[in-house]
Parts: structure tokens; sequence; C-alpha cells
């Protein structure tokens, strides 16, 4: 005779809050994985409950990356940081070329954070990486006390597979090289910058946050070993990002300000806070310096896909010794642009 199955309850999901027990390693903890990440994530490799993941992978070079994410507040106008978190790693891995394989995730969470505010992340997060093609396989969850982590606060870790004969990296662009933004810049920071301080304005700016390897993909099959280097400029903005591979390849840039694209209701918002859309985050957006060559056919295949449509050819690699970043302002003048100064928007991402 075999003995009855117990009934185990489930998480009061609506109106329960993390406590100490859900990160202790025991009942509760099983609970918060069986109601809360398992149907969220949802593959096979994650259902087999072990504490790693073993997978095949194809021919190529490994590329791996991990990110922290910090963000306030953790929802925001085009996204939340469930799904941020999943963006932003794939995109490191998309930056080298790679096509992500899978994704890791941690939890530090706050003893009294709403359950059903987990679940909304949770889900996001399950979204984003199947639209993406990826799958959540392995993660862990910790619980601190009360005001020791402001709610939420997620790790990611990517691993990918870049296709043999591509080699993008930050060191390698050469004198005469184009320069190719995706798209609008600063959409990410303002949208978040603009929920945190309350500002209303008559339409909503909402975060590009967005996965790149779609994009990614169509570029390398567009024009393959033409393609230098890729970044995706994150905290510090377009700026920072051209000075950092300046610095990477000994070279300098410059920019055009006409060449770039700044969304009217962005450009207000950044008067208004005092910042220079330059040095604002963005979460779905790349740079691309390409060989010459090859610029033409790259900026086409970028256009042709829906997160590539505002693609523009922004300027041109230099050779400098100094690594500067000069930029030609619409009004006809030329400026350094340099690195940020400071913490300009803390917990952006």
């Amino acid at each position: 005779m075999t003995a009855p199955r117990l009934r185990r309850r489930k998480l009061d999901i609506k109106t329960g809050l993390v406590d100490l027990s859900h990160g202790a390693g025991g009942r509760a903890s099983a609970q918060l994985v069986d109601d809360i990440f398992r149907p969220a994530f949802d593959n096979a490799l994650l259902d087999l409950g072990n504490d790693q993941a073993a997978f095949d992978v194809a021919a190529g070079r490994m590329v791996m990356s991990t990110d922290g994410h910090v963000i306030w507040p953790l929802f925001f106008p085009g996204g939340d940081i469930g799904s941020l978190s999943v963006h932003g790693t794939i995109n490191d891995l998309a930056m080298a070329g790679a096509q992500p394989l899978h994704l890791a995730a941690s939890y530090i969470l706050e003893e009294g954070f709403p359950l059903a505010d987990l679940q909304r992340i949770a889900i996001s997060m399950g979204r984003a990486a199947r639209a993406a093609g990826v799958a959540i396989v392995t993660g862990d969850t910790k619980v601190v006390e009360r005001g020791k982590a402001d709610g939420l606060f997620i790790t990611t870790t990517g691993i990918g597979v870049v296709p043999p004969g591509i080699v993008i990296s930050g060191d390698r662009a050469r004198p005469g090289d184009r320069v190719i933004a995706s798209g609008s810049i600063g959409d990410h920071g303002v949208a978040v910058m603009s929920r945190r301080a309350n500002l209303g304005f008559e339409t909503e700016i909402v975060s590009d946050s967005a996965a790149l390897n779609g994009l990614v993909a169509a570029m390398v099959g567009a024009v393959g070993a033409g393609l230098r280097v890729m970044r995706d400029p994150t905290r510090g903005g377009l700026a920072a990002t051209l000075n950092e591979i300046a610095r990477q390849s000994r070279c300098g840039f410059h920019i055009h300000e006409s060449a770039l694209v700044v969304r009217p209701d962005v450009a207000a918002a950044c008067e208004l806070l005092g910042l220079d859309p330059l040095n604002v985050a963005n979460e779905g957006k790349l740079v691309a310096i390409v060989d010459p060559a090859a610029a033409d056919r790259l900026l086409a295949a970028m256009q042709a896909h829906p997160l590539g449509r505002e693609a523009s050819i922004i300027g041109t690699v230099t050779e400098d010794d100094q690594g500067f970043v000069q930029m030609t302002t619409a009004f006809g003048g030329d400026r350094i642009v340099d690195w940020l100064t400071g913490e300009q928007l803390p917990r952006i991402c």
C-alpha cells in the first residue's frame, strides 16, 4: 500500500511577504522556487532541480559575462529590474558577437518584500529570456534582514558562443573605421530618472531596454569579420563608451552631433534635469566600429532590423595617441567629449 501524497500549501502570493525562512534552504525556500521561479522560467534544465546546469555547446569560442542590478525604482516605464537583468547580460555577451545560450540568476531579497512583486519580476525575467531565445537554467536566492537590501538586488550570469572566425574586441578599432549607433540615445536613463523624480511630461518617456542578440546576429551575418568593435552604451552613455574604446584601441574619435538621434522629449527632460544625453545610460542600443568598406552593408542590415531602424553613421575613428573623442556640434564648433565625472545617475541599472 502506497503512502498518501501530502498536499503542499502554496504561497500566499497575493498578500504574502518574503521572510527570512525563504532564504534558509528549508521547506519555505523550496516553496519560493516551486511557486514563483520555476513556473516563471519553465525549462527542462531548471526542472531537474540541481544546483548547476549541464549542457552541450556548439563549436566556437565561449563567452561569459556577469552583471549586478541594483536599479531603483524596481519598476519603470518600459521595463523592470527583471527584464533589465536579462537584457543587460544578454547584451554583454552579444557585444562579443556571441549568441547567448543560458543564464543564471542570483537574488538578494529583503525581508518584507512583497511576494506579488517578486512574482511579477520573475515573470518579466522569464518572458524576456524566452523572447531572446535564452533559458534561465540555474540560480540562487538569499534573504537578508529588513533594511539591508532595499527590496531586491539581482545578479545574472550568462554564457554564449562566438562563431568561428569572428573576433570583436574593444582593442580592434583602426583609423578610418566608421562609427555606427543603432538608434536614439538617453531613453533608458531619462525614463528611470523621470519616474524617480516623479516628473510628468506630455508623453511618457519609455526605457529602450531590449535584448540585442537578434540585431547582432544580423550584423555578423552581413559583414562578418568586418565588424571590429561593438559596445552597448549603458552607464556613462555614449561618451563613456567611446572614451573606453579609444583607450583600448589607442585611437581617437570624431563624431557629429547632427548625426545623433535624441528624441525631443528626452532632450527636453535632459535640459530640465541638467543632463547631457551623451552621458545618459541606454539599455537597448549599441555602438559598432566597422571597416569602412563594410559600413554601408552593415548600416543597411541594421536598418532592416526592428532594433536598428534608426541606425546612423555618427563618425569615424581617428589617429590620435591622446585618445580624444571630439564632436562637431550642431552649431558647427568642435568640443571634447570627455568621461563623465562622478556619478550623474546613480542606480540606473
